[in-house]
């Protein structure tokens, strides 16, 4: 009996032993810096605004890739002539930048009368009838604009002479909540632009 005590002692004491002296130090945790960022923080992805295209270079309503428009042009280089292309106004289908058959016509009109005056610059302005947001809107009035912008470069003209403006849903020309009225604030209005005597 006193044998078998003795050894449950010792293979006890023995086992405390090997298990503090087989204890593991913690092991150091390397800091990672501050990123170079800051904290951001957390957003929803549904109120993320919208970043340049993934895929390549930004796309236009026609599938190709966006003609670049050289820099602003100072507005008081110019007399704007508002009459000229009064006539040459092209609409739009509802929610749609895509420029229909029946308004080419309209399109090669102004080319021509650019071709006809090499010193005159264009400015395209796309227009939306009341429905939607105001930035919805904003963003289809620039597509209208460059797909009319599109086109008429298509048809020889100079990119850098044309400039492309949206005002949305801002100056409708027919102030009724009607399809009537709403088909006629859905367009495209060109502006021809004339360097002033002396600049």
């Amino acid at each position: 009996m006193t044998n078998k005590f003795f050894y449950t002692t010792v293979f006890a004491l023995a086992a405390a032993i090997v298990a503090t002296g087989c204890a593991h130090k913690p092991v150091a945790v390397t800091p990672i810096p501050p990123s170079a960022y800051g904290n951001v923080p957390e957003q929803n992805p549904n109120t993320l605004p919208p970043g340049p295209p993934i895929n390549g270079p930004a796309m236009t309503t026609t599938g190709n890739p966006a003609i670049p428009e050289s820099g602003p042009w100072d507005p008081s280089q110019f007399n704007e002539d508002r009459s000229a292309l009064a006539a040459d106004t092209i609409h739009f289908a509802y929610d749609s930048a895509v420029i229909r058959d029946s308004e080419k016509a309209n399109l090669q009109s102004v080319a021509s009368a650019l071709q006809a005056d090499a010193s005159a610059k264009l400015m395209i302005e796309g227009n939306c009838d009341e429905r939607g947001t105001e930035e919805y809107n904003r963003s289809l009035g620039e597509r209208r604009a460059e797909a009319a912008r599109e086109a008429i470069v298509s048809m020889g003209i100079d990119a850098d002479r044309i400039h492309t403006i949206s005002y949305g849903k801002d100056k409708p020309v027919d102030t009724g909540h009607d399809e009537s009225a709403w088909s006629q604030n859905r367009r495209d209005d060109f502006v021809l632009l004339h360097p002033k005597t002396g600049t």
